[in-house]
């Protein structure tokens, strides 16, 4: 079962067609909400069973009903699902280079001295995502270095200058800052107020003549299945209208409008390598990941994060029921699938809800256990 699984699995990446896409919001600021963190606080990105839940509305709302229910029909219907969507992560722009930050995957890269690392761990352990062309080479290429070694020990004592500080490593806090700005709110009966602080983060910007340049944003990779032109056409068509809405809370004073910019990878080395590789032994989600049984043998020699997923209805008083999904950065010995999770509360009668389970993840090297 294992080796048909993983023989699916990599006949489906050959046959796929891979998208990323980049959300930038210029001068805009942006709240993202966490379960388990008040609204006084905000994360810097969006998951990537948020950004479905989001997305397919705003389908529905551009194609009406019938469209979305034949588009999530395909979803539950399919062990292929059409396109798979990864969680957004942080892009940095630095010159003529873009730096794109993917997260760190839960297991030590070939090569790490783990009977050996207390001058450096800490800093290691901060480092909760790397450039990509470091996690390219910690996870598919050589592997950890002593020249890594004795960086992280300088970094750890100071400042570094090496290879994994030119490469961004280190900077990825650099991309966005994370402020609170005060909220008044007015009781609609008494007239009474009440002061309130959100939490919203800035990604950096800079003004270029009379337009906003974005230097930095998030991003997010798409897998499609099959080329399905109509599909993507589609979905392309919905972001843009999401973009002009907003993404996240706070939604009603300005926060989270954005623009996109759609690429194929097909031309892009670095990603089309990463994507490609062939030498790996394990996978590394890059979205979030639940599916109920789970596969048989997908939790040997793994190594995973579980996070609570909730929330409410828009425009409901009414929370979706409660789930638990591996997040991203979880290793497995075997490609995660993933399905569509029915988190639709009892007294909800109007339509099913679904949060997104379905997972993408890439091929990677470690050592196995």
């Amino acid at each position: 079962m294992k080796f048909s699984r993983i023989y699916c699995q990599e006949r489906e990446v050959q046959m796929s067609e891979w998208r990323l896409i980049k959300l930038k919001f210029g001068r805009t600021q942006a709240h993202f909400g966490e379960v388990g963190i008040g609204i006084e606080e905000t994360g810097e990105r969006v998951r990537s069973d948020t950004l479905f839940s989001a997305w397919i509305s705003a389908y529905a709302r551009l194609f009406e009903k019938d469209a979305v229910e034949e588009l999530l029909q395909q979803f539950l219907d399919s062990s292929t699902p059409p396109v798979r969507i990864s969680s957004t992560f942080i892009y940095r722009e630095e010159g003529d280079r873009t730096i794109y930050y993917l997260p760190r995957p839960l297991q030590f890269p070939i090569n790490y001295p783990k009977d050996n690392d207390l001058e450096f761990f800490k800093t290691y352990k901060k480092l909760n995502y790397l450039p990509l062309e470091v996690w390219q080479r910690w996870y598919q290429g050589v592997g950890f270095l002593g020249t890594d070694r004795e960086e992280l020990i300088a970094e750890t004592k100071g400042k570094s200058n090496g290879h994994l500080c030119q490469a961004g490593t280190f900077d990825y806090k650099k991309a966005f800052k994370i402020g609170q700005e005060p909220k008044i709110a007015v009781d609609r009966i008494t007239r009474a107020t009440n002061l309130y602080h959100t939490g919203f983060v800035q990604f950096l910007w800079e003004q270029n003549s009379d337009d906003i340049n974005s230097l930095s944003g998030l991003y997010f990779l798409l897998h499609f299945s099959e080329s399905d032109r109509h599909l993507e056409d589609n979905l392309h068509a919905a972001l843009h209208f999401l973009g002009e809405e907003g993404i996240g809370g706070e939604r009603s004073s300005g926060a989270g409008l954005f623009t996109i910019e759609w690429f194929q990878l097909d031309k892009d080395e670095s990603w089309k390598n990463a994507i490609a590789f062939i030498g790996g032994n394990h996978h590394c989600l890059i979205s979030l990941f639940w599916e109920l049984p789970l596969p048989d043998g997908l939790l040997n020699d793994a190594s995973y994060e579980i996070l609570e997923r909730g929330g409410w209805i828009a425009g409901y008083q009414l929370r979706r029921k409660m789930v638990r999904m591996f997040a991203e950065g979880s290793v497995f010995p075997l490609p995660p699938s993933g399905k569509l999770a029915d988190v639709t509360p009892g007294e909800y009668k109007l339509h099913p809800i679904y949060r997104s389970g379905i997972s993408l993840s890439l091929p990677i090297k470690v050592n196995e256990q």
